[in-house]
């Protein structure tokens, strides 16, 4: 439980360390990009896409240990982050490009 809440947490302050644009180094595959690849990429809206995401999962995370003893609240959260990371690739490689 104390872990959840710490990842959580964790994934609040990336977030927001990536919000503020302190954080590119966290966002897989930009921070190893090329220079020429990251000019294809409007960092802003990147920026935007993956700390929104990062700070949407926290209390995703926190819901599941409110409703911890149903059994279904495994998969509902399964269900809705993978649905989110779907949402977040597709954006990703489209309105977040140039």
């Amino acid at each position: 439980m104390i872990v959840v809440i710490i990842v959580a947490a964790l994934m609040v302050i990336m977030g927001i360390l990536i919000l503020i644009g302190k954080g590119d180094m966290l966002i897989a595959g930009y921070n190893t990009a090329s220079k020429k690849e990251r000019e294809k990429v409007n960092i802003k809206r990147l920026r935007a896409l993956v700390g929104g995401f990062l700070i949407l999962i926290a209390p995703l995370m926190c819901w599941c240990l409110i409703v911890e003893q149903s059994k279904t609240s495994g998969f509902a959260f399964c269900g809705i982050v993978f649905f989110l990371c779907i949402v977040l690739v597709v954006l990703a490689n489209t309105w977040a490009k140039r």
